[in-house]
C-alpha cells in the first residue's frame, strides 16, 4: 500500500471540510464530493477501498432542493474498493461493503452488503461489434431461466441502452 493512507489523505480530506474521525484509512484514487465535502462524514477505525467514489450531490450549478444529502459512515465501517456510495446514506456501524457495491440506500449496522455474485444471464450469439447492431446483437441472445424468470437483466430491442451512443 502506498504510504498516506493513514495520515496524508485523510489530512488532506480534513482539510477540505470532511469529518473524519480516528484510524481511518483511505486508499489510492478515492474520490470524496468535491462541491459539498463537509456533507461526507467517516467515524473512527473505517476504510474506503481504492477507487471508492463518495458523492454527495447531483447537481449542477447552484444547489437545488432534493439533489443533494448527507453521507454518514459510522464507525468500523469496511468499503470494498470501487464501490459507489450516493447521496442521503447512512452505512452502519461495523458494515462492510463488497467490493463494487452501489450503495443507493441505508446499511444496517454490521451487514455484509452486496449485490450477489454475477453470473452469466445467457449466451451471446452475435458479438456487440460495430459490424453487427444492436438488435443483431439481440435477435442472438439465447437468454437462460433466471433472466426469462425476471431475476436478470432483460433485454429489449427498445432499451435505451445502445452501443457507442
Amino acid at each position: 500500500m502506498a504510504p498516506g493512507g493513514g495520515s496524508i489523505r485523510p489530512w488532506i480530506h480534513r482539510l477540505r471540510g470532511t469529518k473524519i474521525g480516528r484510524n481511518v484509512w483511505i486508499s489510492q484514487f478515492v474520490y470524496i464530493d468535491e462541491l459539498h465535502p463537509e456533507d461526507v462524514s467517516i467515524g473512527d477505525n473505517c476504510t474506503v477501498g481504492m477507487r471508492t467514489s463518495i458523492i454527495s450531490h447531483f447537481y449542477w450549478g447552484p444547489r437545488r432542493k432534493g439533489h443533494g444529502g448527507k453521507i454518514v459512515i459510522d464507525k468500523d465501517v469496511f468499503i470494498g474498493p470501487h464501490c459507489v456510495i450516493l447521496p442521503n446514506v447512512t452505512i452502519g456501524e461495523g458494515a462492510v461493503i463488497k467490493a463494487g457495491t452501489v450503495v443507493s440506500r441505508n446499511v444496517p449496522p454490521h451487514a455484509f452488503w452486496g449485490t450477489p455474485n454475477p453470473g452469466a444471464l445467457g449466451v451471446a450469439t452475435v458479438p456487440l461489434t460495430f459490424e453487427n447492431g444492436y438488435r443483431d446483437f439481440l435477435k442472438g441472445i439465447r437468454l437462460n431461466a433466471r433472466s426469462r424468470s425476471g431475476n436478470g437483466d432483460s433485454l429489449s430491442p427498445s432499451s435505451p441502452l445502445t452501443p457507442h451512443s
